[in-house]
């Protein structure tokens, strides 16, 4: 029979922000991906690195500052480290877990790059906020070399655009390895952006949303269903006021009405939603799941949250 194909994507609860909390994150995420793997599911996992390439990114531009001589640190780079960095913690946790419940079954990382339109309008109207806080002079500095920067209290940071993601490099890879029932984690942070001129991939200054990232993986794999395990027990509309709903189930048109009326925060729940749409587009088959991570520590039978559908 068949096993189940499903895409996981991780938010920042499954992962922490220090290296020791990561470790013991990854540690108590590994549990409900080995529950998955346990109920016969074939997974393929994505995963948040907002805090990871946040710090890698502070750090070597820091270093560039102190020794010039060195050359910076490009934000294509700083995405692949993150990438390495939380997928040899995540793939050690899995492993070992399922080693100790008497399954063995490789997992891999497979560094992902994500190709994006350069006429994108993201890139005419940059959003996400990175790296450190610098002076009015460091700013303009970044300035010169045609970086965008913004004003944040008192000082200054980059910011970036986050385009859609339109296709994967690796998929092939992805699909192979998951063909033959391996556990593979990709497009970790959303992939690393990437612009395509002629045969050559070059680097885009950018962040793509993990969630829209993971969602066309799901869609270039035909996974049955995509899980995004995030911080909420369910999606809520009038979040946060009195009149606060949460949703146990969610169709595709009332998602879209939803958008349209702003009821999803950008940056939280909005790309999830979005990516969501995408995934479905016209299927009668598809669908996803929005959870508490927490609620897959209790195995996947207990899982709860909004399922979307056509």
């Amino acid at each position: 029979m068949k096993k189940k194909r499903v895409v996981i994507a991780l938010g920042h609860e499954a992962l922490g922000t220090t290296l020791p909390e990561q470790k013991k994150a990854t540690k108590l995420t590994a549990k409900a991906i080995a529950d998955f793997i346990k109920d016969d599911y074939q997974v393929v996992l994505s995963h948040s690195n907002g805090p990871q390439v946040g710090m890698i990114h502070t750090a070597m531009a820091e270093f560039c500052r102190i020794y010039p001589e060195y050359t910076a640190t490009p934000m294509s780079v700083c995405s692949a480290m993150s990438q390495g960095y939380i997928g040899y913690d995540l793939q050690n946790a899995i492993r070992t877990e399922l080693l100790n419940r008497g399954i063995y079954k490789p997992v891999s990382t497979v560094l992902t790059q994500v190709t994006v339109d350069p006429y994108d309008e993201a890139f005419y109207h940059p959003t996400k906020i990175i790296g450190r806080v610098m002076s009015a002079e460091e700013a303009e500095a970044e300035e010169k070399k045609g970086n965008h920067v913004v004003q944040q209290g008192e000082g200054y940071r980059r910011i970036v655009a986050a385009p859609k993601p339109m296709n994967i490099v690796e998929i092939d890879a992805i699909r192979a390895l998951a063909d033959a029932d391996q556990v593979v984690i990709a497009a970790g942070g959303g992939g690393i952006p990437v612009l395509e001129q002629d045969n050559n991939l070059k680097g885009a200054s950018a962040v793509i949303e993990k969630d829209l990232a993971a969602g066309k993986m799901a869609d270039l794999l035909d996974a049955e269903q995509f899980i995004i395990l995030t911080s909420v027990a369910r999606v809520c509309v009038d979040y946060g006021t009195p009149a606060e709903q949460p949703l146990d189930e969610l169709t595709v048109e009332q998602a879209k009405q939803y958008m349209q009326e702003g009821q999803f925060e950008e940056g939280t729940m909005l790309p999830k939603i979005q990516a969501a749409v995408d995934y479905i587009g016209n299927s009668a088959v598809r669908t996803v799941l929005i959870a508490n991570l927490e609620s897959a520590l209790d195995g996947v039978s207990g899982l709860r949250g909004t399922l979307i559908h056509k």
